[in-house]
């Protein structure tokens, strides 16, 4: 069976970013993910395409492909008050390369980096922290298969639109393959 959407897909990969390995998976557990539904990054999925269990491929994503290139507005100095908790200075989060979780002003949730620690500011860049990287991927395709009811229900359910009513068929002409078994 060949990577296509709507297939379940596990791999084994390596990334390697500036000569280093960034990131890779454990032997035994290899990523599993339904392909075409956005959980990995779109160029990744489209260059194991249509590859076969054993298949072996290497590829490289310039940053405009992975996760964009540095956005220099997303760099900002934030007061160091809002850093308090319980009336005190959380000291000990504000160090550079610590990563805070944080929330703006309509709620939405980021994560940034202290890049800077100065007397009254605190400078944190809230890109994505693989921007402005050209990431190296080698990926063995470690098996394709079938999605399962179990599948979607793992991942949330389908993103076929259809509400989790797929008794009656999705009639949004999908290709979920949910067939009665979404949530």
């Amino acid at each position: 069976m060949k990577v296509e959407n709507s297939k379940m897909v596990s791999v084994h990969y390596t990334l390697t970013v500036d000569g280093q390995i960034a990131d890779q998976s454990r032997e035994g557990q290899p990523l599993q993910f339904i392909c075409g539904t956005g959980m990995l990054l779109p160029k990744f999925e489209g260059a194991i395409m249509g590859k076969e269990a054993g298949d072996k491929v290497s590829f490289t994503l310039a940053p405009a492909d992975g996760y964009g290139e540095i956005v220099p507005e997303a760099i900002v100095d934030l007061p160091k008050n809002i850093f308090m908790v319980d009336g005190k200075l959380a000291e000990e989060m504000l160090f550079v390369g610590n990563q805070i979780p944080m929330s703006d002003s309509q709620g939405n949730r980021m994560l940034g980096v202290v890049k800077e620690v100065a007397e009254e500011t605190v400078k944190m860049d809230f890109n994505h922290p693989m921007a402005g990287k050209t990431l190296n991927f080698d990926v063995e395709v470690v098996e394709v298969r079938d999605v399962t009811p179990e599948d979607l229900a793992a991942q949330g359910g389908c993103n076929c639109g259809c509400h989790g009513d797929c008794e009656s068929g999705c009639d949004s002409g999908c290709d979920c393959g949910c067939e009665g078994g979404c949530n």
